[in-house]
Formats: structure tokens, C-alpha cells, sequence
């Protein structure tokens, strides 16, 4: 930048951030730049991982052998409580936002979010939100025991933790939305010109039907937990059996915003995948208009299939029906994402970068948890296993091993335009190894222990129980010190130095321009001769 000195001589130049830039602490306080936010959003949803993933590992400490060894049961609930809206709320759903931020006007060719400030705001309602959770520990009687979900009527006589986990939910709830009116204001109306919604980089794509899923369940969540509030200290009755209310009506309102949560959780990682896969098949996506399709198809059903989650309250068995098709639909259209896919990589020039794996073992365990999430749309098979450990695996192959997976593959495909440095790839490579055996290794037996009866939440169990919990628990510390060796030996490395990023990281595979003889048409192939 050039500057005129004070005695209007000669020009010189200086230091951007010496003028007119906030640097040091200010630049992340004041940030409006879409890269430094999107950083923020990053580091916050790593601090919660580590924080949820130490409640995950005391939880699992405690299961690796039958009998109370360390915590008693109330303050095992609330470990649990608070390891799922940590993970939800403070993990997952920060780490694609943080994504957009990066991202979505890079591909869209803005200059930035539409609203910087109210970008700046919705990062800045999250820190408070953390403490108000974390905090809830310390206050009289300890943080909510009452499940991530949150179920009157035990919601209802817990103590001032219940409280705080309700107003940070609202904290974090007012962030989303927000985040989500910037990211469709800036894909809507900022795109580059030629740029039609039908020539959308995928990414943009998901986080576009992301958003408006965003907008409309929110303000259900922040409607249940202003209710719950309400009962629990303005005398009225809404859940509240002993005055008319029904408890399983809050299961109605929160289910009608927690399943497409779910959604909300996997469909930014899909757009990750769609750009990552193609890159390494040197190849354009397959069939990119049936994935956008396929997309909105997922989003729209996932609102008319909240009460499976329900089967066991005893809903009448035409409702059980309706829920139980509505659910296994979805399969239709996620089954065509994983196609397209498989069809992307189809005799394509392909390479197994660490990127490339964490997205091919992101499609090989999200197809498990999908397969264990349609037999759990079995109403039959639902009540027998619901609240047992089978759940419990079947929804962390959908979280850990998809949005996880997806997150660490982006993560390793953008990162080096990010930092300018390219990343170890030996060291990326050792930790996708590690996630991904004992990924399985920790949450494939849950499968077995829940299909024999273990349910979830307990903190105790009978001794038959205890190899399956212990192989478990041995599992779940080593995917944790995985996720340590990432943070320490390949974020932190890659931020500080390392070798120079080429402008095209992938060695051109990100924009197809290496050109890839097409492979001979199917019906020029020599048939094999026929079997006599």
C-alpha cells in the first residue's frame, strides 16, 4: 500500500496491517475477512472435539469393566449428556461452517460472506455458549443427567445445569441461523457472472440445502427448550403429565428438528466428498445433476420421518408404517450419492492421496452405518433393540466414521491452499490407518452388545457383557491418541512451515486439467470366447 509521509514527500510503502487492518488480538476479535472467521470456526470446533472426546473416553474408562470403578451413575449421565451436545453442537456442526466460511466465496468467486459483521457475531455467540455447557458442571447440581436429547420429565427436575444447557442451546441455535442467512445471501446473490445455480461446485450445492434445513428446524429446538424453561419455572404444564401436558409431545417437537439435524451433520460432508473423489479420479463427478437432485431429495424427506426415533412410545401401527417407508425412501437417494461415486472413480486415473482415503473409507463405513439405519426403520426390529447399544453404533458410524471422515478429508485437500504448505503425507497416511481401524474397532462390537440386550446409558452391566466392552474401550483410546497425533504432528506442523505449496496442491487434479487418454468404448473390447 502507498502513503504519503507526514511532510508530503516522497511516497514509501508500508505494512498493510499498520494501516486501516486490526492486528494481533483485534484481528480475530474484529474479523470481517471470511478466511479469518472460517479459522475461528476451525479452531473452536477442534477445542470442543478434544474436550467431547475426553467425556467419550472417561464414559469408555468406566465401561472397561462391569462395576463402578470411577464415577457414580448421575455424574456418568451427565458425561453423556454433555459429550453429545458438545459433539453436535460445539464439534461437527462449527467445523463445516468453518468450511463455508473458507470455501463457499472461493468457489462462488465472491470477494466475501455477504454480511461480515453478522458473520463476525454468529462465531462470536459460540465461545460463550462452550462456557455456559462447560460451566453447567460446576454449578449445584452439576450439568443435565438427562441425555443429549434432553426427554422431560427428567428435564424437568434437574438442576441450574439445565438452565445454562438451555440458554447456550439457544446462543448456539441464534449462530446457526445467522450462518446459514449469510451463506445462502452469498451463494443467491454474489456469485461470479455466468456462475448459474446449475454450474454450483458441489460443496456450495449441500451447504445451500444445509442452510435452508438450518432455518427451518432451529427455530423448532429453541421452541421445545423454551417450553421445557417455561415448565420448569413458570408453572406451566406442556410436558407436565400431572397437568395435562404430554411428555412425549417435547419427543415430537425435538425429533421434528433432530432428524434433520442429522442431515444437517452429513450433507456438507457429501459436497466434500463429491469434489474430492473427482480430483482423484482425474475425472469430472458422475451424474452431478442427479447428486444435486439427490440432495434436495434427502432434505425434504428428512422432514417427514422424525418418529422413528419414536417407535417405542406407542404410536398406532399406521403411524409405525408411514415412519417406517418414509425412513427407508431416503435410502433411494443416498444410494444414489454413493453410485455416483463409485461411478466418479469408475476407470478413472486414479491416485490414494490422504485425502482420497479418508473419502474411500468415508463411503465403506458410512454404507454400514446407512445398512444398521435401515434395519433400525424396521419398526419390529426398532423395538426390540431401541436404547441399546446397537443405536448407539449404528448413529457414531453415521457421525464419527461420516462427518468426521469427511471433515479430515477436506481438511487434508484444502488445508495446503489454506497455509501454503503441503502436508506430510506419511504422517497423513498414518493417521487415516489409525482412525480408520479403530474407528471400527470401538463401535462395530457396540453392534453386537446392543443386539444382546446392553442398553445405553448404563454405567454398570452383567459380566457377560465384558469382552466386547473392554475391546471397545481399548479401541476408543487409541482413535482418541489418533486424533491427538493429528492435531500435534500434522495441523500444527503444517501451520507453522513446511514445504511449499505448488499452486495446484494436487498436481493439477483439482481443476481436471491434466488431460487423461479416454478409455476405449465398452463394445471395442475382444469378447472372451465362449465355453463349449
Amino acid at each position: 500500500m502507498r502513503v504519503t509521509t507526514a511532510d508530503g514527500e516522497t511516497p514509501e510503502f508500508v505494512d498493510e496491517h499498520e494501516h486501516g487492518h486490526p492486528h494481533g488480538w483485534r484481528r480475530w476479535l474484529y474479523a470481517t475477512n471470511h478466511k479469518d472467521i472460517g479459522t475461528l470456526y476451525l479452531w473452536f470446533s477442534v477445542t470442543m472435539f478434544m474436550v467431547g472426546g475426553v467425556l467419550a473416553l472417561l464414559l469408555r474408562m468406566e465401561l472397561f469393566r462391569p462395576g463402578l470403578q470411577y464415577f457414580a451413575p448421575e455424574l456418568y449421565n451427565q458425561f453423556v449428556t454433555m459429550h453429545g451436545l458438545i459433539m453436535v453442537f460445539g464439534a461437527i456442526m462449527p467445523a463445516f461452517v468453518g468450511f463455508a466460511n473458507w470455501m463457499v466465496p472461493l468457489q462462488v468467486g465472491a470477494g466475501d460472506m455477504a454480511f461480515a459483521r453478522m458473520n463476525n457475531f454468529s462465531f462470536w455467540l459460540l465461545p460463550p455458549a462452550a462456557l455456559l455447557l462447560v460451566a453447567s458442571f460446576f454449578t449445584g447440581g452439576g450439568a443435565t443427567g438427562s441425555g443429549w436429547t434432553m426427554y422431560p420429565p427428567l428435564s424437568l427436575q434437574m438442576g441450574a445445569g439445565m438452565d445454562m444447557t438451555i440458554f447456550a442451546i439457544h446462543l448456539m441455535g441464534a449462530s446457526s441461523i445467522m450462518g446459514s442467512i449469510n451463506i445462502i445471501t452469498t451463494i443467491l446473490n454474489m456469485r461470479a457472472p455466468g456462475m448459474t445455480l446449475m454450474k454450483l461446485p458441489m460443496f456450495c450445492w449441500t451447504w445451500l440445502i444445509t442452510a435452508y434445513l438450518l432455518i427451518a428446524v432451529m427455530p423448532v429446538l429453541a421452541t421445545a427448550v423454551t417450553m421445557l424453561l417455561t415448565d420448569r419455572h413458570f408453572g406451566t404444564t406442556f410436558f407436565n403429565a400431572a397437568g395435562s401436558g404430554d411428555p412425549v409431545m417435547f419427543q415430537h417437537v425435538f425429533w421434528f428438528f433432530g432428524h434433520p439435524e442429522v442431515y444437517i451433520m452429513i450433507l456438507p460432508g457429501f459436497g466434500m466428498i463429491s469434489h474430492i473423489i473427482p480430483a482423484f479420479a482425474r475425472k469430472p463427478l458422475f451424474g452431478y445433476a442427479s447428486m444435486v437432485y439427490a440432495t434436495a431429495a434427502i432434505a425434504i424427506v428428512s422432514f417427514v420421518v422424525w418418529a422413528h426415533h419414536m417407535f417405542a412410545t406407542g404410536m398406532p401401527v399406521t403411524g409405525q408404517l408411514f415412519f417406517m417407508y418414509a425412513t427407508m425412501l431416503v435410502a433411494v437417494p443416498t444410494g444414489v450419492k454413493v453410485f455416483n461415486w463409485i461411478a466418479t472413480m469408475w476407470r478413472g486415473a486414479l491416485t490414494f492421496e490422504t485425502p482420497m482415503l479418508f473419502a474411500i473409507g468415508f463411503i465403506w463405513v458410512f454404507t454400514i452405518g446407512g445398512f444398521s439405519g435401515l434395519l433400525l426403520a424396521v419398526a419390529p426390529i426398532d423395538i426390540q433393540v431401541h436404547d441399546t447399544y446397537y443405536v448407539v453404533a449404528h448413529f457414531h458410524y453415521v457421525l464419527v466414521a461420516g462427518s468426521l471422515f469427511c471433515l479430515f478429508a477436506g481438511y487434508y485437500f484444502w488445508a495446503p491452499k489454506w497455509t501454503g504448505h503441503t502436508i506430510n503425507e506419511r504422517r497423513g497416511r498414518f493417521h487415516f490407518w489409525n482412525s480408520l481401524i479403530w474407528v471400527n474397532v470401538t463401535f462395530f462390537p457396540m453392534h453386537f452388545l446392543g443386539l444382546a440386550g446392553m442398553p445405553r446409558r448404563y454405567a454398570d452391566y452383567p459380566t457377560q457383557f465384558t469382552d466386547l466392552h473392554s475391546f471397545t474401550s481399548v479401541g476408543a483410546f487409541l482413535f482418541g491418541l489418533s486424533q491427538v497425533y493429528w492435531l500435534f504432528a500434522v495441523v500444527i506442523p503444517n501451520i507453522r512451515g513446511g514445504e511449499k505449496a505448488p499452486a495446484k496442491p494436487w498436481e493439477g487434479a483439482e481443476g481436471l486439467e491434466w488431460t487423461v487418454p479416454s478409455p476405449a468404448p465398452f463394445h471395442t473390447f475382444e469378447r472372451p470366447p465362449l465355453i463349449k
